[in-house]
């Protein structure tokens, strides 16, 4: 399975989905992996959204985080108007992801907000052109995780045959 390959080969995996999908089960399966499961405490920065998450990607070893700048990103214009994080820090966020040898894990099932999990599926589709991004469907696990391959992600180092599988 493309998730077991990439559990192997990547030392950071940042946990995506709508809410109300469970992750939990997820989250312990990584910790017993291995992973250090780390959260953002609070809300996000007002003048540097990001910088919870570099500092939670400067953490040494094998890194999982729970949640992300894509959540701002889906939920800030869905709930408030207008998103606290721009494109080019998320942008920024996923390139230090692929830099860490990680992937953005994107969590699916079923959801009953079909705005959000529409505009998860843009996101990750605009982020998969810088870090790698491994889709899971929870209400199928016994699916392998579905993998997209974007142009650019033979530059992307140690998951690029991991995440060609399809």
């Amino acid at each position: 399975m493309i998730l077991h390959q990439a559990l192997a080969r990547c030392r950071t995996l940042v946990v995506e989905g709508p809410d109300g999908i469970g992750r939990s089960g997820l989250i312990a399966d990584l910790a017993r992996e291995g992973f250090l499961i780390r959260r953002s405490r609070g809300h996000l920065h007002h003048v540097d959204p990001t910088q919870p998450y570099r500092e939670l990607l400067a953490a040494p070893g094998r890194l999982a985080i729970d949640g992300s700048l894509v959540h701002e990103l889906v939920y800030g214009p869905l709930r408030r108007g207008r998103s606290r994080v721009t494109w080019i820090q998320a942008l920024d966020f996923a390139e230090a992801v692929a830099e860490r040898d990680g992937v953005l894990l994107h969590v699916t099932g079923e959801a009953d907000d079909t705005e959000a999990v529409d505009a998860y599926e843009r996101a990750l589709r605009t982020l998969s052109q810088h870090v790698p991004v491994i889709t899971l469907d929870t209400m199928d696990p016994g699916r392998p995780a579905r993998a997209p391959a974007p142009p650019s992600i033979s530059q992307l180092g140690c998951c690029t045959k991991t995440l060609t599988i399809s």
